[in-house]
């Protein structure tokens, strides 16, 4: 692995808590403009420049991205947002509900990714993509990092733990109620050769982020063969993968491809066994448990279909092949709009109220995937399907800013 130090522009220690804010990703236009309305400082502001617009432009817009440049420019223009006095790596703590995890904020190269050292799991939407794309080049800067995890390495835990005994230049808590701290390393060159023994790098969160960044150096790159110019460089956070937590990532549907729930059960019945009466999340990987006319059943799969892909073993899997596609006719879960994906963050009662409230004909609360799961998928280069996990917590977005 490569990692590289970065001058990152930040916002001031007394107005981090205003200006840091939730990814771009995991909130809609309505809640990104309830959370920034009586906030002028907040990055959502760049990130989701759409919400100053009126609402018949759409999200991906030429007027969008001129106005995240410009919303951008004048939070550094009023001191908002400041230069480090120096390049450097970071540490960035998360804590939530008493769990901590220690990672390291720094720049990660785009061959790197392109050529596999850093892994990835999923495939990403080139609209979603191209989004991220026009976003970065328009502010000249990765505003938000891109989610990395590594296998555990002591010596990477002890250089974390020695810059830690420091005082943070951020710690703060997000409405969330997530504990937020950051330390500029003193030992930069020291990170940089411990992560050179690190073999692998794997993307937790941030797919389009990630291939968002090589886009932008590809087309920057056209005119500019440099390979350490500061495009080819990406802001990621990494993080041991023995830190982590995964939630489940639950699933809707909206319609139940013209069948009353008697028939449905039936035609689930020929794939799974069924138990009435389960609790709302299953117990162990292996089983899916599904809320339907306002009950719980549990669904176990009768055969294991033989693949030699581990992405197939996966629950979300098993449920998209055996139950969505051949019972739903749901092919794309990537597309298909019958699809919703719900983070688990959210918790069952969500999937009850979506059901119950007829926004959904059925809901499917799952076991959440494991990390070992997702290295292995990495490791042998096969993709997961879409929405296979949910990373808790989430970084924010903006509390340092690789800017090119």
């Amino acid at each position: 692995m490569r990692i590289n130090p970065f001058r990152a522009l930040r916002p001031c220690q007394d107005l981090v808590d205003r200006v840091a804010s939730v990814p771009y990703d995991v909130v809609s236009r309505t809640e990104a403009c309830a959370l920034a309305r009586d906030n002028p400082m907040s990055f959502l502001h760049v990130s989701r420049a759409e919400i100053d617009l009126p609402e018949n432009i759409a999200p991906y817009a030429p007027e969008v991205y001129a106005k995240a440049a410009a919303n951008f420019a004048a939070l550094q223009e009023r001191g908002v947002l400041i230069r480090a006095s120096r390049p450097c790596v970071y540490v960035y703590r998360l804590r939530r509900n008493g769990r901590y995890q220690h990672g390291i904020a720094a720049c990660c190269h785009v061959g790197d990714y392109a050529n596999s050292v850093i892994k990835k799991h999923e495939r990403t939407r080139i609209e979603k993509e191209e989004d991220r794309k026009k976003h970065t080049i328009a502010l000249r800067a990765h505003s938000g990092p891109v989610f990395l995890t590594y296998r555990d390495r002591p010596e990477i835990d002890s250089l974390i733990r020695a810059t830690e005994e420091q005082p943070p230049l951020y710690d703060f808590t997000a409405p969330d109620g997530v504990e937020h701290a950051v330390w500029p390393a003193k030992e930069t060159a020291a990170f940089i050769e411990a992560f050179k023994q690190v073999p692998a790098a794997y993307i937790a969160d941030g797919h389009h982020r990630a291939a968002a960044a090589a886009a932008v150096a590809r087309e920057l790159g056209q005119a500019n063969a440099d390979e350490n110019a500061e495009f080819n460089w990406f802001l990621a956070v990494l993080f041991p993968a023995g830190q982590l937590e995964i939630l489940a990532y639950n699933r809707c549907v909206r319609d139940l491809a013209g069948m009353d729930s008697g028939r449905f059960l039936e035609e689930v019945r020929k794939y799974f066994i069924i138990e009435q009466n389960v609790p709302r999340a299953p117990a162990e990987a292996g089983r899916i448990n599904m809320y339907l006319d306002k009950s719980w059943f549990g669904l176990h799969l009768k055969k294991m279909p033989p693949s030699d892909d581990p992405a197939a073993a996966l629950d979300v899997s098993l449920l998209q092949n055996q139950l969505f596609d051949k019972i739903l006719g749901i092919k794309d879960p990537r597309t298909d709009s019958r699809l919703e994906f719900i983070g688990g963050i959210h918790g069952p009662q969500e999937l009850e109220n979506r059901v119950n409230s007829g926004n959904a004909a059925a809901a499917f609360s799952m076991y959440p995937t494991g990390i070992n799961q997702l290295l292995a998928i990495s490791d042998a280069g096969r993709t997961m399907p879409p929405k296979s996990t949910w990373f808790e917590p989430k970084l924010r977005d903006a509390l340092l800013i690789h800017t090119f």
